[in-house]
């Protein structure tokens, strides 16, 4: 479906590319989606879900690799309108991703629910690791 998407044309700015360094750019990754979440037209319960899943794959970077980007921005395809995140890092990448999208699967201590949460939350959900080389997710949510 990628291939069918094309950029969604809105006023101030509709595409950003935000590094990830620290936990400021978490907060300000979230103030960037949530204002274009509105701009699109989402509705409160579809914007709480894209800063949460934004927020989970922000802290996953840092947590994990240490530093990263998000490449957030409005898409249009097949009469929809939503919006795109695509998470990056060149970290040290996932060994199991099968075992990762698992509930309560953390090798940090944590709850273990980033990567399935996002995943539920989110209309669409595609994740590629490699060990050594990073991780690349890239979450879709649809205006309903």
């Amino acid at each position: 479906m990628s291939g069918e998407l094309r950029p969604l044309d809105l006023p101030d700015g509709d595409s950003q590319i935000l590094p990830v360094r620290d936990e400021g750019d978490v907060k300000s990754s979230l103030l960037f989606v949530g204002k274009l979440a509105e701009r699109v037209g989402f509705n409160p319960v579809a914007r709480a879900s894209v800063m949460t899943a934004v927020s989970e794959l922000a802290s996953n970077i840092l947590k994990y690799a240490g530093r990263g980007q998000l490449r957030i921005r409005a898409v249009a395809g097949r009469g929809k309108r939503g919006i795109e995140v695509v998470a990056e890092d060149h970290g040290p990448g996932i060994a199991d991703v099968q075992l990762a999208m698992r509930d309560h699967f953390s090798e940090s201590g944590t709850l273990g629910l980033g990567l399935p949460g996002a995943r539920r939350l989110m209309d669409e959900f595609h994740l590629w690791s490699e060990v050594g080389k990073g991780t690349r997710v890239t979450i879709r949510k649809w205006k309903a």
